[in-house]
């Protein structure tokens, strides 16, 4: 059976399976989770070795890649686009050592900001590593391109960034595969000149980076996913990657006669640019996230009417579709009737019976004896605890951030100084800020919210949890006395209130861990055991 109905990240991780891969790493974000998740239960369904388990964060999970390409062994990277920010470091001198066994990034962008906290366009990230970036424009085109990009990864021996977004990736279309070919031989490569990046070395694989260019140029011109769709309007459109999907259904609604370049691999063909700018006066740029190549063409195309983000022609922020680019032609769009406010917009809140729920009430009581009243919080579901009714968490900045803001606060003078922070956030990157707090002796405290799982990307294992985050504290050099367990339940509330009341109060760095299994995670384990009967 090679047709299968399929989300976009699935087709990615099928693609990327029968490319031959040894093994995928990622931390799970949510545009990109489900990509993982599929390699996960295709592996244990058909036995497949194929190495599929989370790891701490993308930086490691980046690394371990790279070590898999090292090996000679083709290995996939997923992550969301924040978490590349987090493995910029990796992936940006990736580019400078190369790679052995094909190397794919798959990174699942966020217009609109669904779940994430900006709308950060990796494309920028491609071009600033002189990478080859694939964008495809459906789901077909994901699983064949991922097939494709582990070949030119090996090819050019770079690594290879693939960008979707939100749209393509949690939607569905039937896609035909191919025959998997097989995982590669264990080669690995003794090349230090290329590995060992120090500056006499680097400078020369600086170098050979920039000499290939005009081969990642010339895959570019040739790509079959790069194509020129005929017309005879005086105005053409620039349309990269799920944008393509767009224009063209605003161009057969709207009886559009507009070339259309479509664009899903990068460095940009320029011949083919050229040529649309040759035969059109003006040129719609449509690209779902940062105006990046709107910007290079500007550059380029000074003299010639550019429409697009920056004149304000699109909108600057947030997704595109059908309507806006029929908007931009001009065309009048039929919204239909304004839908009547019958029922109030309701904010997301916390599962009923969730472990948090307890612990900000244990927490709200322990604060309200302070004037100074601010809990730095972190990413996760906990995160809810800045709406009402709790309204008990002040700040959300990035991974890992609630410890180290906590600990700058209290270096300012503040006290208390709290931090809010989850299991599996704190071993992705909070251990480096508590290790920081102790070595300053800076008074903060720190809960770790403990529910035994990634809840909110879906149930997946955390990294540590339990008693291991007990020994990871007491190794970090906190006081034992001063590591705390509490159960957030309502039976234990006057106790949970005495433990943190103590800890806040203490003028040193102390650790709280609110321990209880999300009620998700543990109804879902309790149907699996049924169906299992």
């Amino acid at each position: 059976m090679n047709k299968r109905l399929l989300l976009g990240a699935e087709a990615i991780a099928l693609g990327a399976l029968d490319a031959g891969i040894s093994g995928v790493y990622a931390y799970p974000g949510t545009p990109s989770t489900e990509i993982t998740e599929y390699i996960q239960k295709y592996s244990q369904d058909h036995h497949s070795p194929v190495r599929s388990a989370w790891s701490a964060n993308e930086k490691t999970a980046f690394e371990a890649a790279l070590g898999m390409s090292y090996a000679g062994k083709r290995s996939l990277v997923c992550m969301k686009h924040v978490g590349l920010n987090v493995a910029a470091d990796a992936f940006i001198n990736s580019a400078i050592t190369g790679v052995n066994g094909g190397l794919v990034t798959a990174v699942a962008d966020d217009p609109s900001m669904h779940s994430s906290q900006n709308e950060q366009d990796s494309r920028v990230y491609g071009k600033f590593a002189m990478l080859p970036v694939i964008e495809p424009a459906s789901q077909q085109e994901l699983y064949d391109a991922t097939r494709e990009a582990f070949d030119m990864s090996e090819s050019l021996r770079l690594p290879v960034l693939l960008r979707l977004t939100t749209r393509l990736s949690h939607s569905r279309s039937i896609v035909e595969s191919t025959p998997e070919r097989p995982q590669n031989q264990l080669n690995p490569i003794y090349a230090p000149e290329r590995y060992v990046l120090m500056p006499h070395n680097a400078r020369r694989q600086y170098e050979h980076l920039i000499s290939v260019q005009p081969r990642l140029e010339e895959f570019s011109k040739h790509s079959w996913l790069n194509t020129l769709i005929p017309g005879n309007g005086k105005t053409g459109v620039i349309a990269f990657g799920i944008a393509f999907n767009y224009v063209m259904e605003a161009r057969e609604l709207f009886d559009l006669d507009c070339p259309v370049l479509k664009i899903g691999c990068y460095p940009l063909p320029r011949k083919k640019v050229e040529a649309l700018f040759g035969m059109c006066e003006t040129v719609l740029v449509a690209e779902e996230g940062y105006p990046v190549y709107e910007e290079l063409l500007r550059g380029f195309f000074g003299g010639r009417e550019i429409w697009g983000r920056l004149d304000g022609t699109l909108p600057r922020t947030g997704e595109l579709d059908t309507d806006r680019i029929a908007l931009a032609f001009g065309k009048h769009v039929n919204y239909g009737l304004p839908i009547p406010e019958i029922v109030s917009n309701r904010p997301p809140e916390l599962c009923k019976g969730c472990g948090h729920r307890d612990l900000f009430e244990a927490l709200n009581i322990v604060m309200s004896s302070y004037d100074d009243r601010h809990v730095f919080s972190d990413i996760g579901c906990y995160t809810l605890g800045a709406l009402p009714p709790y309204n008990a968490i002040h700040t959300c900045v990035d991974m890992g951030a609630s410890i180290t803001m906590a600990k700058g606060a209290a270096d300012a003078g503040l006290h208390p100084a709290v931090a809010v922070i989850g299991d599996s956030t704190f071993t992705h990157s909070g251990m480096t800020g508590l290790l920081d707090a102790v070595n300053d002796r800076t008074p903060v405290t720190i809960i770790i919210a403990d529910n035994d799982t990634v809840a909110m990307t879906g149930g997946q294992c955390s990294s540590a949890t339990g008693t291991r985050l007990i020994e990871i504290c007491t190794g970090l050099g906190v006081e034992k006395e001063h590591i705390r367990s509490i159960i957030p339940l309502k039976s234990h509330l006057d106790e949970n209130i005495t433990v943190l009341g103590e800890e806040i109060a203490y003028e040193g760095v102390s650790v709280v861990i609110a321990q209880r299994e999300c009620v998700e995670n543990a109804a879902r384990k309790k149907r699996n055991t049924a169906a299992n009967v």
